[in-house]
């Protein structure tokens, strides 16, 4: 089992990898919370990402493993502060920022295969509207 999970998004299926030693708290916080179901919607102002926005969400955690660039199939956990706490998904290219200006998430997870499905998945949920998650063990 491992840090492998499974992502499933609209009609396509993704295997994922937790990134345990580069986010050990963000991936644990996430683990508790398996298998874990949401809807998703396309950025606002990011790019080519799809979003969970999660409110005043509290994972109890702070930046680790962050960055403001993911590369597609990379997920980040935003854990609050300037902005609202939320997830992103990037598939294409992504600076990660909001109405308060740039941010940093921690990237939690990637997407091992098959990447060329999440175009398709940006592309159906930027014209089609909000897409069920499940990331799950599966």
């Amino acid at each position: 089992m491992g840090d492998t999970v499974v992502l499933k998004a609209g009609a396509y299926r993704f295997e994922a990898r937790l990134e345990t030693e580069a986010a050990p708290q963000t991936c644990a916080a996430i683990l508790k919370l398996l298998p874990y179901r949401e809807r998703i919607i396309h950025v606002r102002w990011s790019g080519e990402g799809l979003w969970i926005p999660l409110g005043t969400a509290d994972f109890g955690i702070g930046y680790e493993n962050h960055t403001s660039f993911p590369t597609p199939g990379q997920m980040l956990l935003y854990p609050g502060g300037i902005s609202e706490t939320e997830m992103l998904l990037a598939y294409g290219a992504v600076h990660f920022k909001s109405k308060m200006g740039q941010l940093a998430g921690n990237h939690f997870l990637t997407v091992t295969s098959p990447l060329e499905d999440l175009a398709k998945l940006g592309r159906m949920v930027l014209w089609e509207g909000a897409q069920p998650l499940e990331i799950s063990r599966d």
